[in-house]
């Protein structure tokens, strides 16, 4: 597992590292810069690996005149020590100077190394840009001489090497402030930033690079091992990426057992014709290791669940006489979920009365896991008192369009900080939520985050969403608490859409072969 940070906490680490364990700045400095000018050299290598002399390689660094300009002016410096041509350019526009800067300035001054103003430089052909304006400490969008400085780095074509962010790029939500340097590399130090893992942040640091320069991250804990806290300082986690290492943690299939062992899922889906919905999601809750499997369904999905998914039971009912006698209805759905362990609902169910007396019945009678997807968030949206029954034992699975209309926010303003968002109503409702996006976000309510890195575009397609409801009470199912199967079935999800892609192409994937796949990914567990 690893930590996600934000700019003001990776600020304090720093403060910490130097003020409290008295580790001097400069030295975090120069072993930042080592690592940002030993991925400058494997980019020239890369470029050409039969050349020896440095000279003709030349380096443009692109600094601003707080410490991460520091760390890009020093970067250079070593760069120019090793043999390459390097020049230095600062903005027109005046900025307080820190003092590491106005150090690592002399230095480079003292031996010679050229320094422009963007007002006086000439652009001409470069063989490596090296983007160190901003680092975490970015909170206005890029105005002015920055904003042409981002805009002329993008526009001359040659690779960049972003140092600790690309400079534009909020490092808490991701977003693009004004504008930003696209970025092939980033070096980043300590730990990976929000920023980092969110769109379009992510897309815009290219190949990212997580450099231990030897901060004190806390408590003495080394990098990578889950041990940030968030900004407020009171212990609680803030955010975390699941790695392959995790899959360990699902739980083992003991051998003196049998199918009642692992779980009983009712999967409450398919209106008629919608026997696709139920279909998927009962397919990956079989895959990711319940026991027995049960669709609540419309009669009219029988034939086409039973050929394609014979090892699940049926709980049929007639959508004309469930409106006809209501109460009858919610009889028989009381009876379902009360032999469940864990509840997906509402894949494919419609929004009529017959669906909302299905969700309300289940929401105000179930005491198990409850998983609500498609329709059901829909109902939800469309009447609040249904929102009176969320509790902590239930898991909300919203894409933006769902969660637009779950909150009343315009995906515009969810997709600018989604961490935020997700963290909202899990803590206004008690329930986790998973919104579902490009980098998916799984908040709990005491504000831990989980932000998804796994994944592909292949999975842009109908049904995928459907999987994942089955793959998260699958993993309940077999025994994990709610929100870490929340967390782990939407990394698992990735996963398999991964192996899926590798397998069919990215252009190729239908969700029964994303289910399909989900064997490779939990096969690895072993």
């Amino acid at each position: 597992m690893r930590s996600l940070v934000s700019g003001s906490r990776m600020k304090e680490i720093d403060r910490r590292t130097i003020e409290d364990y008295g580790i001097p700045s400069i030295v975090l400095m120069e072993r930042a810069a080592l690592a940002a000018a030993g991925e400058a050299e494997r980019m020239l290598a890369v470029k050409a690996p039969d050349s020896e002399d440095k000279r003709r390689f030349s380096i443009l660094a692109v600094c601003g005149f707080g410490n991460n300009g520091a760390d890009g002016i020093a970067a250079a410096r070593i760069l120019f020590l090793r043999g390459f041509a390097v020049t230095i350019l600062l903005p027109d526009e005046g900025g307080r100077r820190t003092p590491e800067f106005e150090l690592q300035l002399s230095i480079v001054n003292r031996l010679g190394i050229p320094v422009h103003s963007a007002s006086d430089f000439i652009p001409g052909r470069c063989s490596l840009i090296i983007d160190a304006l901003f680092g975490v400490g970015l909170s206005r969008p890029l105005a002015g001489g920055y904003l042409e400085l981002a805009s002329r780095i993008n526009e001359m074509g040659a690779p960049v090497l972003s140092v600790d962010m690309p400079s534009g790029i909020s490092s808490d939500t991701g977003a693009v402030m004004g504008a930003a340097v696209r970025a092939d590399a980033t070096v980043t130090f300590g730990e990976k930033k929000l920023g980092q893992a969110l769109y379009p942040g992510r897309e815009f640091c290219g190949r990212l690079l997580v450099a231990d320069i030897g901060l004190v991250l806390d408590d003495g804990f080394a990098p990578n091992t889950g041990a940030v806290l968030d900004p407020g300082g009171t212990g609680k986690p803030s955010a975390f990426a699941l790695e392959p290492s995790d899959l360990l943690r699902i739980p083992k299939r003991e051998r003196n057992s049998n199918k009642g062992t692992f779980g009983k899922v009712l999967v409450a889906a398919g209106s008629e014709g919608m026997a696709g919905a139920a279909f998927f999601s009962a397919l990956a809750a079989y895959r990711c290791g319940a026991g027995l499997v049960k669709i609540l369904t419309e009669e009219s999905n029988r034939l086409i669940l039973q050929e394609r998914l014979p090892e699940a039971i049926l709980a049929l009912y007639s959508g004309p006489e469930a409106k006809v006698d209501p109460a009858r209805f919610e009889n028989t759905v009381k009876e379902q979920a009360a032999w469940a362990d864990v509840i997906v609902l509402g894949p494919g169910i419609g929004q009529g009365e017959t669906a909302k007396v299905m969700v309300e019945t289940i929401l105000s009678e179930s005491y198990v896991p409850v998983i609500l997807d498609a329709d059901a968030l829909n109902l939800l949206a469309a009447d609040p008192k249904l929102k009176e029954y969320l509790t902590e034992n239930m898991i909300l699975t919203p894409h933006m369009m769902e969660m637009s209309r779950f909150t009343g926010k315009t995906i515009k303003e969810l997709k600018a900080d989604p961490v935020s968002a997700a963290r909202e109503v899990s803590a206004q409702y008690g329930a986790a939520c998973v919104l579902k996006d490009a980098a998916t976000v799984t908040a709990f309510r005491d504000g831990t985050v989980f932000v998804n890195e796994s994944g592909t575009p292949a999975m842009a397609k109908g049904g995928s969403g459907d999987v994942l409801t089955g793959v998260i009470a699958g993993l309940i199912a077999l025994g994990m608490e709610e929100g870490e199967a929340a967390a782990f079935g939407v990394y698992i999800h990735g996963l398999a859409g991964e192996a899926a892609e590798r397998r069919y192409g990215v252009h190729s994937v239908l969700a029964r072969e994303l289910a399909d796949s989900l064997s490779e990914v939990m096969r690895r567990e072993n």
